[in-house]
């Protein structure tokens, strides 16, 4: 089962392949493929000394798959989760689809390949490698059935063998899923406390993890903070005994040797831009073409304002046709997602939006870190969780903790802060400079800030910090959360929308190949789900 990547992702990821390291990689595939005289030197560097190898490396097959997690910022994705907006006809629009997803099974095919290439190993060399598939199979799994419902995953990726696998419900994916990360973590806890022993029995080509350099601890954290991230997705659940939610997290949260989760920033699965060969989708580069053609989204920039936030001097430009100082909250006004976009054109060039933060964004190549699994998202999670009463603990303290790393992710400072805007000219670099100051504790004990406690108050105050950690990274998570609990509210419109109701989308449909090429098993599919309707304001199984 073969399915095209969206345009976007094609693009960022041919561009991710430029990066020095994986330039290594595909010379070690040319190498691999057209000249058999250099094969005694990759034999030398990934081959078992004690058996023959036949085909590839594992760890060749890493970077595609680790680059398949990457969301790009600066997408359709990143419109949908309404962070920004667009505000120029020719160039894009801020609509959500109207049709099918593109689903991960080739990325997926990879990580069989892994796995069979691993299993030729010695089952030291091979269990680093089958411990990460297992994550990855829980990771792609998971990013389908979020899309569509119901997908292929018992009877798939079995190639000619059974070309037309049948469909597992939703809820057994999700059993799968957890059960698959459930040993990915063991089977990582027992390499990593060998580890500690014998320095390195179990390991990773770091040349070929470009997120961790073969760290496996790092891996085992990350495995247990997705862990988490599926749990809070199943929130509707819980009354589930089959998949036990609340007594899951509860066991990851009561045992931290098991299940380490991530400390800091410095622990995020994310992407980390060189300047060189992988560039920040936003940067001098396109400047010229995207600066003043897409802005901010009232849905991110007016919550921030409101709640008197420096991370919006950050990260947009001050609204200077509102008539006020560019350093007050109220300089700062996104567009409205679903808002005509001519309208949205004319309150651009009226001065009356906030663009895009130039300084933070062109002025460099780098950019900022894209987090795919974040310290701050997975702080709210466990703040969530105890709100709900999954587990105890001080929920609040969670919540200030995800809190306070972002504002420090955006280089906000409990004093004085420098902020810099691009003045009127329009010309890059044409900075102009203030000083704010900026208190923690009084930005906390803001009546909308400060944790209202355990209650739906608190739940909504958490799930609106974690929407706005979850600016321009994270795929779609933000929109999930709105999906799943309506935070923070969404604009839909004729901007946005295409029925006459103005309803966001609740799903994709399933890819248009998968009609005819497995018919029978999609038609069962539709039909037990959604009464045999596929289309886009279905309401999947985790939803009700």
């Amino acid at each position: 089962m073969l399915f095209s990547k969206r345009k976007y992702l094609v693009t960022t990821i041919k561009k991710l392949k430029m990066k020095s390291l994986k330039l290594k990689i595909l010379a070690s595939l040319a190498i691999l493929i057209t000249a058999s005289g250099c094969k005694k030197e990759f034999d030398e560097a990934v081959k078992n000394k004690n058996l023959p190898i036949t085909g590839l490396s594992p760890a060749l097959l890493l970077p595609n798959i680790e680059t398949d997690m990457y969301s790009a910022p600066f997408s359709q994705v990143e419109r949908q989760n309404q962070f920004t907006a667009c505000n120029y006809t020719y160039y894009d629009n801020n609509r959500y689809w109207t049709g099918s997803a593109s689903l991960d099974y080739n990325t997926l095919n990879n990580v069989v390949a892994m796995e069979a290439e691993s299993n030729k190993l010695s089952p030291t060399l091979a269990k680093p490698y089958l411990a990460l598939a297992k994550f990855f199979r829980a990771y792609f799994f998971v990013d389908m059935t979020l899309k569509v419902g119901d997908v292929p995953m018992t009877q798939a990726l079995q190639g000619l063998k059974n070309p037309t696998p049948a469909y597992d419900t939703q809820k057994q994916i999700f059993i799968n899923c957890l059960a698959l990360l459930e040993d990915a973590n063991k089977d990582l806890g027992e390499m990593n406390a060998v580890n500690k022993i014998t320095q390195g029995t179990y390991v990773v080509d770091s040349k070929y993890d470009f997120y961790f350099n073969g760290d496996l601890t790092k891996w085992q954290k990350v495995v247990n903070a997705f862990h988490l991230r599926v749990l809070i997705v199943l929130s509707k659940k819980t009354a589930d005994a089959d998949l036990n939610v609340a007594g899951q997290f509860s066991a990851i949260m009561a045992d931290p040797v098991k299940y380490p989760l991530l400390t800091s920033m410095s622990d995020n699965l994310q992407y980390v831009y060189d300047g060189v060969f992988s560039i920040y989708p936003n940067s001098p580069r396109n400047f010229g073409n995207d600066a003043t053609r897409y802005n901010t989204a009232a849905t991110y920039i007016n919550t921030l304002s409101s709640l008197n936030d420096l991370r919006v001097m950050m990260v947009a430009e001050p609204a200077r046709g509102l008539g006020f100082a560019d350093t007050s909250y109220k300089s700062f006004v996104g567009g409205l997602s679903g808002q005509d976009q001519s309208t949205m054109t004319n309150l651009i060039q009226a001065g009356k939006l906030s663009l895009i933060g130039r300084h933070r964004y062109y002025e460099t190549l780098t950019g900022e870190n894209t987090f795919i699994i974040g310290y701050p998202e997975m702080c709210f999670n466990i703040a969530e969780a105890i709100n709900l009463g999954w587990v105890g603990g001080n929920a609040e303290t969670w919540y200030q903790n995800g809190i306070y790393t972002d504002l420090g992710f955006y280089g906000v400072n409990d004093g004085a802060n420098t902020v810099t805007f691009q003045k009127s000219g329009g010309l890059l670099g044409d900075d102009i400079s203030y000083q704010v100051n900026f208190s923690y504790s009084s930005y906390y004990n803001q009546a909308a800030v400060k944790y209202a406690g355990n209650n739906a108050s608190g739940r909504n105050q958490i799930l609106t910090q974690k929407y706005l950690a979850f600016a321009r990274n994270s795929g779609l998570e933000a929109y999930y959360q709105w999906r799943r609990t309506g935070v923070p509210a969404f604009s839909a419109g004729p901007g946005n929308t295409n029925d006459a109701q103005f309803t966001i989308p609740l799903r994709y449909q399933y890819p248009v190949n998968e009609r005819s090429a497995n018919k029978a098993n999609y038609d069962a599919a539709v039909q037990s789900q959604f009464g045999g309707k596929d289309d886009i304001y279905q309401v999947m199984w985790i939803l009700k």
